[in-house]
């Protein structure tokens, strides 16, 4: 009877820690949208042109759903070079395949090419940049894909991916700006109906 108490206990305070953990990472989403929705309000640092930015009120989103925060396996590539990334305008993009982040949604596998760009700053040598496309491209979502920022593990091959946190390229609030094309290899044969929406279309 002890024993069956015992496991009883165990169980309860793993399904509340469980609880908790997701109500931290809800909040944390939550938090990651107000902060770039005061970015696109800010003069200073917003991509919108100077009209938008006197209608913008805050960016459209899908519901946060954690099912779409998966962990992935990151296997590096080695002896890569930089090469020229496609972008929206003339100018070309140094980047490098850092490595294949492949991972499960709701049961089915996908796998998704990583970059390291081609810069000097300290603050970005551990980050590594997602560009992706989906089947919600030009229907709910930005025509030319999404992007997202990793940061490279510290130690072994698991990597948190958070499509939560998808957001557009500069270039789908204005023309002046130069956005890397998101590479073939990165289309993904799935809606990924999570992170940001584009011009507030509502399912």
């Amino acid at each position: 009877m002890k024993y069956l108490l015992l496991i009883l206990c165990i169980s309860l305070s793993t399904l509340l820690f469980a609880q908790n953990d997701k109500k931290t990472l809800v909040k944390e989403l939550e938090q990651y949208q107000e902060e770039l929705n005061k970015q696109y309000k800010d003069s200073k640092k917003s991509p919108l042109e100077e009209v938008d930015l006197k209608q913008f009120e805050k960016h459209d989103f899908y519901a946060i759903n954690l099912d779409y925060r998966v962990k992935a396996t990151l296997t590096m590539t080695e002896n890569e070079g930089y090469f020229d990334m496609l972008t929206t305008t003339t100018r070309k993009a140094k980047f490098r395949k850092y490595g294949v982040i492949t991972f499960e949604i709701k049961g089915k596998k996908y796998a998704l090419n990583v970059y390291q760009a081609e810069v000097r700053q300290e603050s970005y040598q551990n980050s590594l940049f997602l560009p992706f496309k989906d089947l919600t491209n030009g229907v709910k979502t930005y025509a030319g894909g999404r992007y997202m920022e990793l940061s490279i593990p510290k130690e072994g091959s698991e990597i948190i991916v958070d499509f939560n946190k998808a957001y557009n390229p500069y270039c789908a609030y204005s023309s002046k700006y130069s956005c890397p094309v998101v590479p073939s290899e990165n289309h993904l044969n799935v809606h990924i109906k999570v992170g940001i929406r584009y011009k507030n279309k509502k399912e």
